[in-house]
């Protein structure tokens, strides 16, 4: 087998800064608050570095902005990496708190060859502004160490591995101090030269323990990884170092985290049309906005002209410290239909569900009204006024069985004034009414006027012919 592992040396100051439109100085801080370690290239250009004291890298970068390290925030960040990276190979393994590691010796055919593999993890790592050292071994323990290490190169070559394993220091291969010491004291001081050992030697000198540790970095002694799986809901954060006062300043990390929540529907092959936005406060109860969309939606762009909108309609009501964005309703996005060959559709069911949500964002859920047939064979009396439905799918009716209807319906019926120059369809009569008193009998036609509008007219039992509707 062969393996990958990422090892994203400063993953929280990445996450910070992906957040953030300026360019300004950034450390991460341990939960004491009295040392940095990670530091952003800006911060280090000042002089500041990880394991320097607070107060000196203020007293070189007055400016500086501090995060104080989470664990469990760490472990939710891993997390949302796992997730990305599982769109390009099933068996992915957690590493905490800052790895990750890959089965990747299957997808060499699916993706052309070992270098392939490489350059789209690369390229995905860059697109997400994540800096990690990658490592390739032939057993999970020698991917992670090679990939600590900083000494990654794309390469399946067994001996080549080895001899990069076997020029590391006795520290870098992860031994404890006790074993570090004993080992130099044997007048070892590489992982080659533990490899020389005989095992039965290595064992007796040392610990079954530290045997099991270099056979497991060897291959020799098994090593099982449990295969980390996606959870089914979508949740992702943004933590601010100052606080962001207006709406506006929000946009900018809901456009980031749309994006990926886009890509994550097209990699399920599903739609949403419900997003829970919650905004944390320091001294008040976090927000919660309810997003909502008249119909299955993916696009990014769609969500954050409905969130820009309600943010319009409602101000924040406290500045915003951060800001969580998750989806727990998926639905199974159905084949478009009446696609052609190249794979454009003629539907226009995205463009109403994407009206729809714009309208009932800006004017509230129960401002709109949509029509509902009603069983009346009288045309002025088939349809009625009700709430939107939130339709995920339609019910399935036999249009091919039910005779076409204009878009616009008049009011009232107007008198023909011309004769129609081309007949499409017709008869179609239509007699009833006569249980209310306003009994029709009619014969209905498509045709289209002399200046090309394609209507709906009907003949009535006194012969006189009138326009009743008009088709888009």
């Amino acid at each position: 087998m062969l393996w990958l592992y990422l090892h994203f040396p400063h993953l929280l100051l990445d996450h910070i800064r992906r957040s953030r439109e300026g360019t300004d100085a950034l450390v991460i801080v341990e939960g004491s608050g009295q040392k940095v370690i990670q530091a952003c290239p800006e911060a280090r250009d000042l002089g500041v570095h990880a394991g320097m004291r607070l107060k000196t890298a203020i007293s070189l970068a007055p400016e500086l902005g501090m995060v104080r390290a989470d664990h469990q925030q760490e472990a939710r960040i891993l997390e949302d990496q796992a997730r990305w990276l599982y769109r390009y190979a099933a068996h992915i393994v957690l590493a905490p708190p800052d790895g990750l590691l890959a089965e990747i010796g299957s997808l060499q055919r699916l993706y052309g060859g070992l270098p392939a593999v490489w350059q789209t993890v690369e390229q995905a790592l860059d697109e997400r502004q994540l800096t990690a050292w990658p490592g390739i071994g032939q057993t999970p323990l020698a991917a992670r160490l090679i990939a600590r290490a900083g000494k990654g190169e794309c390469t399946s070559d067994q001996g080549h591995i080895l001899r990069t394993l076997g020029r590391m220091p006795l520290p870098a291969a992860e031994f404890d101090s006790r074993t570090c010491t004993r080992l130099q004291r044997l007048g070892l001081n590489t992982l080659g030269e533990v490899f020389d050992l005989p095992a039965a030697e290595l064992a007796r000198r040392l610990s079954p323990e530290t045997l099991a540790h270099v056979q497991k970095i060897q291959g020799a002694r098994p090593d099982p990884q449990s295969p980390w799986q996606p959870p089914h809901h979508f949740r992702q954060e943004a933590d601010f170092v100052q606080e962001i006062e207006q709406s506006q300043g929000l946009l900018f990390p809901l456009q980031r985290i749309l994006s990926e929540l886009e890509e994550d529907l097209c990699w399920r092959q599903q739609d949403t049309d419900s997003l829970l936005l919650v905004l944390h406060h320091r001294h008040e109860e976090p927000t919660r906005l309810r997003i909502r969309t008249s119909g299955p939606e993916h696009r990014a762009e769609a969500f954050l002209n409905l969130i820009r909108l309600r943010f319009e309609q409602q101000p924040l009501r406290a500045p915003v410290i951060s800001l969580l964005l998750s989806v727990k309703r998926f639905l199974g996005r159905e084949a478009a239909a009446g696609q052609d060959l190249l794979g454009e559709t003629q539907d226009l069911n995205e463009a109403w569900h994407t009206l729809m949500s714009r309208l009932q964002a800006r004017l509230g859920e129960n401002a709109l009204k949509q029509l509902t047939p009603q069983a009346d064979h009288r045309p002025e009396q088939a349809w009625s006024a009700s709430e939107i439905q939130r339709n995920t799918r339609p019910a399935a009716t036999d249009n091919h069985l039910l005779p076409r209807r204009p878009l616009w319906l008049l009011q009232g019926a107007q008198p023909l004034t011309e004769a129609p120059r081309v007949w499409f369809s017709g008869p179609e009569r239509i007699s009833g009414g006569w249980w209310d008193g306003q009994r029709v009998h009619r014969d209905y036609y498509i045709a289209q006027l002399n200046n090309g509008q394609l209507a709906w007219v009907f003949r009535d039992v006194r012969d006189g012919w009138f326009v009743h509707g008009w088709f888009g």
